[in-house]
């Protein structure tokens, strides 16, 4: 739930999940950075795996008691009134709200804005030149519901050559890093990090282990999910 507090504005603004800090960002080239999150609804996947369902399953949640629209305005003011310098844009799926995200981030000068993405929608020009970076996470097949189109040329390729994307795969086991050098070869992508997939300390762990050798052979990086290592499935964290 949003911290805002408030009434909201009902008529513009962003759909917000939930907006929490200062606390760590726990993945990816970032990871153990101060940091606020300012996670957004809905998303245009239905990962099974999802940690975060509330954003999108409305079969399970309903969107009026998990999510709230905010002007711009009070979210840039949540924002600029805590000390952080790096701000997480996460979700759902932010890009589907690509007009109401540029306002925000044209609002919060002097911060570092990063936007985590499923990779699936073609980032705009002003987006990306407003934004410090993206953090994009290309679903693989056993993690995404059939069904969904999780990868999509034209997006990935714009998000390839922006010059500002990093790219982050979550990895059950080691044999799926086939299917990520697949994408990495095909959309020519830099910058490479695998998750290992899990909601608890152990399991990231275990995973982690199990993951270390394969991808330092490969020229990849390994991202732990530092706030599940340190406050396990704990939200708002």
């Amino acid at each position: 739930m949003s911290v805002l507090g408030g009434k909201a504005d009902t008529a513009r603004g962003l759909l917000v999940a939930e907006c929490f800090g200062p606390t760590f960002q726990g993945e990816g080239p970032s990871v153990g950075q101060r940091s606020l999150f300012v996670r957004l609804a809905p998303c245009n996947l239905h990962c099974p795996g999802c940690d975060t369902p509330e954003t999108w399953d409305w079969s399970r949640f309903d969107p009026r008691e998990v999510s709230t629209r905010h002007g711009v305005e009070d979210l840039a003011a949540w924002v600029m009134t805590r000390s952080p310098q790096l701000v997480v844009v996460t979700g759902g799926e932010p890009l589907l709200q690509q007009p109401g995200l540029i306002d925000l981030v044209h609002l919060l000068p002097g911060r570092r804005v990063e936007v985590e993405t499923n990779g699936t929608v073609v980032p705009r020009a002003e987006l990306v030149e407003s934004v410090a970076a993206f953090n994009v996470s290309p679903k693989l097949k056993a993690f995404a519901a059939p069904g969904d189109r999780r990868i999509v040329p034209q997006a990935l390729a714009a998000f390839a050559a922006c010059g500002k994307a990093r790219f982050k795969f979550v990895v059950h086991e080691a044999a799926q890093l086939d299917e990520v050098a697949s994408l990495v070869e095909a959309f020519s992508l830099s910058e490479v990090w695998i998750m290992p997939e899990g909601t608890s300390s152990e399991t990231v762990l275990d995973r982690m282990r199990a993951l270390a050798d394969e991808v330092l052979e490969r020229g990849w990086n390994l991202t732990p999910r530092l706030h599940t290592l340190l406050w396990e499935a704990e939200r708002g964290r």
